[in-house]
This record gives C-alpha cells, structure tokens and sequence, in this order.
C-alpha cells in the first residue's frame, strides 16, 4: 500500500505518536509525515506510506493555513503554555481598533526570529539543546511572509488574561509561537500561543483529515501518489515513460511539444501511476530524473 493520508491530530500526541500507531495499522515501517506539530497542536498532519515517503522532499515546501489562540498578558520561555512563566500583566481592556490595526500590520513579507525552543539547528545541535542547558546561541532571523491574517473571535477578557483567535495563511518556516509572542509584543503586552490548529497543508485540509480511530476502524481514503502532484505539470508519453522508468535523461524540446512555456520540474507518469520525477537542466538542455518510481 502506497499513498496519502491526512490524519487529524489530537492535542496531546506528538508527531512521531502518530507515525507510531500508523506504522502499526499498516503492519510497516515506511511511514514519514510533512511538516510537524507539537503536542499542543492539533490538525492537519500529512502520512506519507510505503513509496510515497519518496515524496516528502516534493511537497514540505507548501504553504500552511492556521487558526491560533492568542493568549494577552502572560510570556512563557516556550511562547506556549508548555514553558515557565517569565512576564505576566494584567490586561482589562485595550483598544480594539488599534489592536485590529496591529494585526494588519503583520500581512507580508518580514524576518521572523524563531523561538529558541525550536527544532532548528545551530552547529549540529537544535536549539532546544541549548535552551535546555542555558546554553547561549546566536539565532538568525529568517524571512517568512504572511499571506493573510485576521481577527475571527471577540476579545475575551479571562483571569486578567484577554484572549482572540487569528486565521492566517503563512509561508513554510513561520513559527506561530513566534508571530503570537511578537503581535502581543506590538501591542505592548506580554503574550503567547494558547492554542494551534492546523487547518491546511498545501493541497491538504482538515476536511479531508481523518481521526486514527478512523483509519483504525478502516475509516479513510488513501491519497495517490500521482493526486498529491496534481499542481505541476504532467508528461503521459510511452517513450517518455520508458525512458523515465530508467531514469535516462530527457531533451528538452521531447517535452516541450506538451507545453507552452518550459516547466521546471515536470511529472512523468503511465496512465494514473506515478513514474518519476524530473527536473529541468536548462544549460545541458535537457531533463533530469531526480527520483524515479519502479
């Protein structure tokens, strides 16, 4: 069994608890995911099963949609409620108006300093390795871009806390611990990420999301591979695919005749199966096979 699915994560289980129990339920150990999400996170975690683990460097690049709790008034180590408290407030009433406008503010390109309980790695060692030790680290800023953000709860005034929901559309690489603690900083409070949910992965969404209970009980629907690739170009040649199924490159001008324009990365595929993956040598003139299916 090859192929997709998109589970729908509970708070409470780490990335690799899921890959565990699906490992489990298809009896292999072929299993990756794109994209993790913490213990407190919940929502759309993409499975990739079997062969369609060839798949993952194709398709981490995608956009992410979210809807986050924003919590006004409390500052944890972690920017989540997991860590230790280190800056608390009051907060009673704020201006609405010029917090709305605050968040506006946020939409587009920017640098984004991650949290340094992260997973990202400086020198061999991820940053959490330091945080853990109070090791310090130089951490660099990296550029995200918000696509859209927006308010889509009241203000919630609760234990001298206020807070609001947000739906955004970010680039990969955003941390939304991150884009909490730094609104909050904008308005002049304290704050953190009181909750995640992960509504959207590229072409993947929660609709389509099911439950390890679900897919436990047989409750699912496997992904083609070939579906997941739906957005780029595709080749369905006979010679083309006998050449792919070698991996033997292809002249640029054998593809050409099915496009107008050159694609970068085109898809050869036989019928509805994936066959390879190719990507454009546009000095050499040609195309390359950088991963290939048999």
């Amino acid at each position: 069994m090859n192929g997709i699915i998109i589970v729908n994560k509970e708070k409470g289980m780490t990335s690799h608890d899921v890959i565990n129990r699906i490992r489990k339920i298809f009896n292999t150990k072929r299993v990756g995911h794109l994209g993790t999400l913490d213990p407190l996170a919940s929502g759309v975690l993409v499975i990739c099963i079997n062969e369609a683990t060839k798949l993952v460097q194709f398709l981490i690049n995608h956009d992410k949609e979210y809807v986050a709790r924003i919590c006004l008034g409390k500052m944890t180590d972690t920017y989540d409620l997991e860590g230790k408290v280190i800056e608390q407030v009051k907060v009673s009433n704020i201006d609405e108006q010029l917090a709305d406008k605050t968040i506006e503010s946020f939409l587009g390109k920017q640098l984004q300093m991650p949290p340094i309980y992260s997973s990202i790695k400086v020198h061999g060692k991820k940053l959490y390795e330091y945080a853990r030790k109070n090791e310090e680290v130089d951490v660099m800023a990296r550029q995200i871009e918000i696509y859209d953000i927006k308010r889509i709860s009241p203000y919630i005034y609760q234990d001298d806390c206020c807070y609001f929901d947000l739906a955004m559309k970010v680039s990969k690489g955003t941390y939304i611990r991150s884009l909490c603690v730094d609104i909050g900083k904008k308005m002049g409070f304290p704050s953190l990420m009181f909750e995640l949910r992960r509504q959207q992965l590229g072409p993947f969404t929660i609709s389509e999301s099911y439950t390890l209970t679900d897919i436990e009980k047989g409750n699912y629907r496997l992904i083609k591979m070939i579906d997941a690739l739906k957005d780029l170009p595709m080749v369905c040649d006979d010679e083309l695919v006998k050449k792919a199924s070698f991996g033997m490159p292809i002249p640029t001008d054998k593809v050409m005749k099915n496009f107008d324009d050159t694609p970068l990365r085109i898809v050869i595929c036989d019928k509805d199966e994936l066959v390879a993956i190719y990507d454009l040598e546009r000095e050499l003139n040609y195309y390359k096979a950088i991963r290939v299916w048999n």
